[in-house]
């Protein structure tokens, strides 16, 4: 089974996040929308699909990357969300939540062995 298919995005707390999100609009040049920067590419498998990774910055007080204490999060997409919870279950991976679904995928988090949040997400489109 192909788990991890590549990067989703990468989300860090800022004490500042709309100052942050300018310096990086001025100084590198990232797009902002009222959810950061989204990275449009296509599949190197398949060019007819098409993908998108997010940056994206957090207030240090969020409460979105709980229970880590962490400032960062990191989503990986993946192909089939269901059977890679049940995989990870049973390699006694702390699941932190229940599969949400929204209109543009599948999602749900879980901690590494040092406690940082990692979020799976299963595009709608795949």
């Amino acid at each position: 089974m192909k788990k991890v298919t590549g990067i989703g995005g990468v989300f860090f707390k800022c004490n500042n996040p709309k100052g942050m999100n300018d310096w990086y609009a001025k100084n590198l040049g990232l797009p902002q929308t009222e959810y950061g920067t989204t990275f449009e590419w296509r599949q190197a498998d398949n060019p007819e699909k098409e993908g998108s990774t997010s940056w994206c910055t957090f207030p240090q007080d969020t409460k979105y990357f709980n229970p880590s204490e962490k400032p960062f999060m990191i989503n990986y997409r993946v192909e089939n969300l269901a059977a890679l919870i049940d995989e990870l279950k049973k390699e006694n991976v702390t699941i932190v939540d229940e599969i949400a679904e929204y209109d543009y995928g599948k999602f749900v988090h879980i901690l590494d062995p040092e406690d940082n949040i990692i979020e799976l997400w299963e595009p709608a489109d795949e």
